[in-house]
């Protein structure tokens, strides 16, 4: 399980998804806070009284938080930038930008990655467009691409779906980041290559989408006739004079000595540079003094982006699917807490962890960029911290200590089972990974519950408490975790520690790890026992000289159960091993692995075939009635198991014609 709970986390970074807030992942459970409390920085006290936002008192308040947080993370380096009515309030380097140069961190020159992040120069660039009449946000993006996005659900999508990732795409991850430039391709061949299924109705559910933001992208190149790149240059960086800026790959020259290199946990290696296939996406690099201008922009009502009304659209609040909590607005996320409406957006390549945050009501934003996960991923909790200590310290609230609801055992009842992502995949071999690494919600003796997938500063779930219908607040915390309910039954749930980007709902029986799991170990117990019985039964009878009862077509069908079992084994190291290759190396993720996912594919069409020739063994074993009962009851468990490990190929997508994921 080790293993796959590496590469859900691998996975996460691919992805580049999440708030500075979110604690855990998606699609499949992931565990993002530090495993050890130590890892947990203890922030700097907040003083009686809400404290003064000024450059003295943030630097001091970083002073105190960042230097002890990187470190004890085990993160080189690190940039902060907090701006104030219309102005930089404060901006500061940590760290290293280069470890073994001991070059530090300049806020002015060091150019950082802010992963998803960049998305929202791509939702700035669309609403500049929409702004000039060129776009409609309800319009089937069928009309405005030079190729088709396939109907499915009787509904088009639009651009509003886009923004809100409400389009109704699965998750993929293959040429979604690489360091080898010859994988690139120009934006409108990238997302020609493959369009990934649609596994929701437009508009219904949310499942966060990189290609749809990619999409976004493209139109806006399509409707300007400008590359995409040009475009964000001469419409955003230009405006903003943002000049230490760039969406272009590979890293053009001018800024190559500038950027911060990227790093492993406990490594002192830099690694390559990575490269984004769907730019739109998360390819941005810039400095903190750049992003600051953005965040200036985007506060002045747009500033010399957008006019006021396009602005006030841009962060108006959209649709919410999960009652109370703060929802999506048009390409930002709502953040509000405090009594501040706050949007922003979070963003992770591999290497870099980075946070935008804008508190609309009182001018002010906060951008943080980290150039290293850290040590059990400490990067996102300490974005996690900085944005919760930063809002209690300069816009604190008194908070009510609200009493336990009388129905915390009922709901809490109904809120237990597995829940899957919706930020997921369904027709290809992510499916698995998936599965077995749900979230799972438990109802403690007290009536509180726990949700594996939200975990505290230690490592461990945090203790949820009800306070209204359908409603729980953080035991000893301030998150909150509310249930859409449809009849009486839980439908989705969410935490605040997470946008809605993304809902869990309840695993179908078909995914549910609660009997799946349990079920595939048996399965491959009993394979196991098989396969290794045949070499050594056949050790004993030549020692002993006994020959098997067994001729003829008995025997040979009593041979291939034997190879059935070897080759169910084998398709399962086989795809441990892929899964364990690509944890160690995320190219793999580019069509490294294709030929060896074909070749256990292969096996898996001649295991087919074997369990129909287990399946006759254990037939012919009911019928011969000289076999004593055990060697009959042996041959259907083997039958059953070898039904199950087929079925669980076929429904959890091991084995399909593309190998696109």
């Amino acid at each position: 399980m080790r293993i796959v709970h590496k590469i859900a986390f691998a996975l996460a970074a691919l992805a580049m998804p999440l708030a500075a807030q979110a604690p855990t992942q998606l699609q499949p459970k992931l565990t993002l806070a530090p495993k050890a409390a130590t890892a947990a920085p203890a922030a700097a006290a907040t003083p009686a009284g809400p404290a003064t936002l000024t450059k003295s008192d943030v630097d001091a308040w970083l002073d105190g938080f960042v230097p002890y947080a990187i470190a004890s993370g085990e993160i080189p380096g690190a940039v902060v930038v907090v701006v104030k009515d219309g102005q930089v309030l404060t901006q500061r380097g940590f760290g290293y930008a280069d470890k073994k140069a001991r070059l530090p961190v300049d806020p002015d020159r060091t150019l950082f990655r802010p992963g998803s992040t960049s998305k929202l120069f791509t939702w700035t660039a669309v609403m500049q467009q929409v702004q000039a009449g060129k776009l409609d946000l309800d319009r089937d993006i069928n009309d405005y691409l030079d190729f088709k996005i396939p109907p499915a659900f009787g509904k088009p999508i639009t651009l509003r779906n886009l923004m809100t990732h409400t389009a109704g795409f699965e998750e993929t991850v293959k040429y979604l980041i690489t360091s080898n430039p010859k994988i690139l391709k120009a934006l409108g061949p990238a997302l020609k290559r493959w369009t990934p299924n649609r596994i929701f109705a437009p508009g219904e559910v949310p499942a966060y989408s990189n290609y749809g933001a990619s999409l976004a992208g493209y139109i806006v190149e399509r409707v300007s006739g400008e590359p995409f790149d040009t475009y964000i240059e001469n419409h955003i960086f230009n405006p903003l004079g943002m000049k230490h800026s760039t969406f272009r790959q590979p890293l053009p020259a001018q800024f190559v000595k500038d950027m911060s290199k990227g790093y492993e946990p406990g490594s002192d290696d830099a690694k390559p540079y990575e490269m984004i296939p769907l730019s739109p996406a998360g390819a941005l690099a810039s400095t903190g003094t750049d992003m600051a201008k953005f965040m200036i922009a985007q506060l002045a009502n747009g500033g010399p982006l957008l006019n006021p009304a396009t602005a006030a659209l841009m962060h108006t609040p959209q649709r919410s699917f999960i009652p109370g909590l703060p929802t999506m607005a048009l390409g930002f996320y709502h953040e509000d807490r405090n009594g501040q409406t706050i949007v922003g957006h979070g963003g992770d390549t591999v290497y870099f962890h980075s946070d935008l945050h804008l508190y609309l009501d009182s001018n002010v934003g906060f951008f943080v960029s980290f150039n290293s996960p850290g040590k059990n991923g400490a990067a996102h909790i300490v974005r996690a911290r900085m944005l919760e200590d930063f809002t209690d310290r300069y816009f604190p609230v008194t908070r009510t200590n609200l009493p336990t609801a009388a129905t915390a055992k009922e709901h809490g009842a109904a809120m237990v089972g597995h829940y899957v992502s919706t930020r997921g995949a369904i027709h290809d071999w992510l499916k698995f990974i998936g599965v077995v690494s749900e979230t799972t919600v438990a109802l403690n003796p007290d009536n509180t519950i726990t949700a594996s997938s939200f975990v505290d500063a230690a490592g461990n779930p945090k203790k949820w408490r009800e306070v209204g219908p359908w409603q729980w607040q953080q035991v000893g915390g301030n998150s909150r975790l509310h249930a859409a309910v449809k009849d009486g039954k839980v439908t989705a749930f969410l935490s605040d520690d997470l946008p809605q980007i993304l809902l869990y709902t309840p695993a179908p029986a078909s995914m549910n790890a609660a009997w799946l799991v349990p079920a595939l170990i048996v399965a491959l117990v009993i394979m196991l026992l098989t396969a290794l019985g045949w070499p050594v039964i056949a050790l004993v009878r030549r020692n002993y000289g006994y020959r098997a009862p067994l001729t003829g077509r008995a025997l040979q069908l009593h041979r291939a159960t034997r190879i059935t079992a070897w080759l169910f084994l084998i398709i399962a190291a086989g795809w441990v091993w892929i899964v364990s290759s690509v944890d160690s190396n995320l190219e793999a993720f580019n069509g490294g692995m294709d030929i060896w996912m074909r070749v256990f594919q292969l096996l898996s069409l001649v295991a087919i075939v074997g369990m129909v020739l287990t399946c006759w063994n254990a037939y012919v074993a009911i019928k011969t009635p000289e076999r004593r009962w055990t060697k009959y009851v042996w041959a259907v468990l083997v039958a059953l198991a070898a039904l199950f490990l087929v079925w669980l190929i076929i429904t959890m997508k091991l084995l399909t014609v593309s190998l696109d994921y």
